[in-house]
């Protein structure tokens, strides 16, 4: 049975446009609430939606900044930040650290989000958040309207009521998510399921079969 299919071209559409619609289309995107501190002192708290692990060895996380945002800006001038999880108990906080606030103003102080010292970087943490990255800056790479961050991991800290068997667990983080416009998501239902080893693949054909429909 086919699928009649809507068409987005990226040459015909206006870039605000075919963004709404690369946003919709990528979810759901975890959530980066980078802290950073500007050359004069002013700390800055915001959320950041393009955000994912680049490197495993070394640890290094990665943040994109759509136009040159404060975290930005303030990251190339001090060299380091932090990135705390987004849980669903500071959904509206979360949302209003995304205000357009000017440079020199505090977004934390605004919004009434609690920080708390780091343990090494000079940034402070948001204290109601369950785990906290510190980075210090790996490096940039900037291309087009947006300049992608990267923060080379020096320590994680979780809520000891949060970590299980040696990981932080999902159940007790409860992050929020970014979706297309408006929309944001929770961690719904969680389903776990351990990758097929090729050695059982080839040994067992009833694998292919069922996954196949057969």
């Amino acid at each position: 049975m086919t699928t009649a299919r809507v068409h987005f071209d990226p040459a015909e559409m206006e870039s605000a446009a075919f963004y709404r619609v690369l946003n919709s289309i990528v979810v759901p995107r975890p959530i980066a609430w980078v802290c950073s501190r500007s050359a004069e002192g002013v700390l800055n708290l915001a959320p950041h939606s393009f955000y994912t692990v680049a490197c495993v060895q070394p640890p290094v996380v990665q943040f994109t900044s759509v136009g040159r945002k404060d975290s930005l800006t303030n990251v190339e001038q001090t060299r380091e930040f932090t990135v705390s999880l987004t849980p669903e108990s500071l959904f509206e906080q979360v949302n209003a650290t995304g205000t357009d606030f000017p440079p020199e103003h505090d977004e934390a102080e605004h919004t009434g989000v609690a920080l708390e010292p780091s343990e090494v970087v000079g940034v402070p943490r948001v204290a109601g958040s369950p785990v906290s990255i510190e980075c210090t800056l790996q490096g940039t790479v900037s291309f087009g309207d947006s300049t992608v961050v990267f923060g080379r991991v020096v320590h994680v800290s979780a809520w000891e009521s949060a970590v299980r068997d040696g990981r932080p667990r999902i159940e007790h983080l409860r992050p929020l998510a970014r979706l297309g416009g408006n929309e944001w998501s929770t961690i719904g239902e969680v389903k776990e399921i351990r990758r097929i080893p090729y050695r059982r693949w080839s040994e067992d054909p009833e694998i292919g079969e069922r996954l196949r429909g057969g």
